[in-house]
């Protein structure tokens, strides 16, 4: 967090880790702090900031981030518009297990190199035995791809509507937004790691380090609460690239499929190919017995 002044630089983990202590120095006033300084102390939930405080902000991280990457950096709040719900098909009969949706994502994302970081999974089974996650094997590497007898199931967050990640938040740092995408405010989540453990895909993934990205790879079209680089500390997932479906495009995995085996629209939409993918293949969705009623569906074209 920047400060002004000589003020020293407290981080809102730090605060929360002080407790009481912290509280009882704001409460007897701390000594030339602004009201500005106490409210980046006590930063508010994406949906509280009010827009002029939201503008600054995002005036501060495109400035930062253009200086730290040399890009013309922009940071996108843009909402949810109305009448839209996404969701998400994929075709296991022609998925190849080739992971360009992997990288691709990777590059659209902004995320960490060193160490890896990655939001999508690609699993490879047996045919035989078909689809059984115990025995999936995430970490396959033939010479080529697809191999004879096996097939691929690429996972990522499922965007449930009843999502158990968003429940066991503590400080509610992460939310389902109107057009469905499950969120994470960055700045808000402490780093406890309850959604990791509460989710039953394996979509969370915790930040360690401090990302390492190169400047020349960093992706300089950012949404607050998409692929703007995410610090040390924080858990963080797919969102179904919020900065471009928002604008009308699809997500970087779709765009990147050299089958065709990704599917992506507006489920409130009849004429929408997603809608038309689920009247005519028999769709399905992972661990339906838990009830978190993913927006992401599997299917076979053939």
């Amino acid at each position: 967090m920047k400060t002004t002044d000589d003020r020293p630089k407290i981080d809102r983990r730090s605060f929360l880790a002080g407790g009481t202590a912290a509280m009882g120095a704001i409460a007897a006033g701390v000594t030339g702090a602004s009201a500005g300084f106490i409210e980046d102390l006590l930063h508010k939930n994406f949906k509280e900031i009010s827009p002029d405080r939201m503008q600054r902000i995002v005036r501060e991280m495109e400035q930062e981030y253009t200086e730290k990457y040399g890009k013309n950096v922009t940071v996108s709040t843009k909402g949810a518009q109305q009448g839209v719900l996404f969701g998400y098909g994929l075709d296991l009969s022609r998925c190849i297990g080739c992971r360009r949706c992997v990288y691709g994502c990777v590059n659209e994302n902004n995320q960490s190199r060193d160490p890896q970081i990655h939001w999508i999974r690609v699993l490879e089974m047996d045919k035989s035995k078909g689809i059984n996650l115990e025995e999936s094997n995430p970490y396959y590497n033939p010479e080529t791809v697809p191999e004879e007898d096996s097939f691929y199931m690429p996972v990522a967050c499922q965007q449930c509507r009843n999502a158990p990640c968003i429940k066991v938040c503590p400080v509610e740092a992460t939310w389902q937004e109107a057009d469905g995408i499950v969120v994470v405010d960055y700045d808000h989540c402490i780093g406890c790691r309850c959604c990791m453990s509460a989710c039953p895909y394996g979509a969370r993934h915790f930040n360690w380090a401090e990302p390492e990205l190169a400047a020349e790879s960093v992706n300089p079209d950012m949404h607050y609460l998409g692929n703007r680089p995410r610090p040390n500390g924080v858990v963080e997932k797919c969102t179904f690239c919020i900065q471009r479906v928002r604008n009308g495009k699809y997500p970087a995995c779709v765009e990147i499929c050299p089958v065709g085996a990704r599917k992506f629209g507006n489920l409130l939409d009849e004429a929408d190919e997603m809608r038309v993918l689920m009247r005519k293949k028999r769709v399905f969705v992972l661990k339906e017995d838990l009830n978190t009623q993913p927006k992401f569906y599997y299917f076979y074209a053939t």
